[in-house]
């Protein structure tokens, strides 16, 4: 039996997914979490084969959740969910650890197709985020700024959109201060912007941020 967590704040999410996958006798969902300290109490405690894990959390972003379990668990499957385009998150989630990466409006068959491909082993990327992952920023003056920011930078660049400052971040990364800011530079470099208000700009303009 394939055991299943299921990781959303939004219980109807939640029973979406087990009526999903209650026609198929080999999967089993084997959990539910609220948010990401519930996700977290029980990947410490249980052995799961795979984690659905919404990328919107109320307590904690997904991606966070995704790299502790990843530290944890290294080896435990995370398919990340989102009500977002992948164009949004897809190739940051691919590139921070996760297994595959569906919109929560994908058809059952979708869901359940990225489930089976993730559990032999593989990544599940579908045509769109292939078209992402292989395409060079350098070479494409189409290619959205944020996407041409390393996973970490992209984090950074993240929660410098939600107004958060260097110290916090250093805090909640458990990096220096100096390092924070260090990326902070890299990011306005790259992004060719001056300050913290650009990137916030930016984030809102592109939908980047709710």
């Amino acid at each position: 039996m394939i055991k299943i967590l299921v990781v959303d704040d939004h219980a109807v999410v939640r029973a979406g997914v087990q009526f999903f996958v209650a026609d198929i006798a080999e999967y089993e969902i084997a959990g539910e979490a609220a948010n990401a300290q519930e996700a977290i109490q029980l990947v410490r405690a249980n052995d799961y084969d795979i984690v659905l894990l919404d990328i919107a959390m109320p307590d904690k972003s997904g991606v966070e959740v995704l790299k502790q379990i990843k530290r944890e668990k290294p080896k435990l499957p995370v398919l990340m969910l989102s009500m977002h385009p992948e164009s949004r998150y897809a190739v940051q989630v691919l590139r921070s650890g996760a297994d595959g990466y569906v919109q929560k409006e994908a058809l059952a068959t979708e869901l359940v197709k990225a489930i089976s491909t993730i559990l032999q082993g593989h990544k599940y990327i579908s045509y769109g985020v292939a078209e992402l992952l292989t395409a060079d920023p350098a070479s494409n003056e189409n290619t959205p700024l944020h996407e041409t920011l390393s996973a970490r930078e992209y984090e950074i660049f993240y929660k410098l959109s939600q107004g958060e400052g260097v110290t916090k971040i250093a805090e909640e990364l458990c990096l220096s201060v100096k390092t924070i800011s260090t990326y902070r530079t890299r990011v306005l470099q790259k992004m060719s912007m001056a300050s913290n208000a650009d990137i916030i700009y930016y984030a809102i303009k592109n939908n980047l941020i709710d």
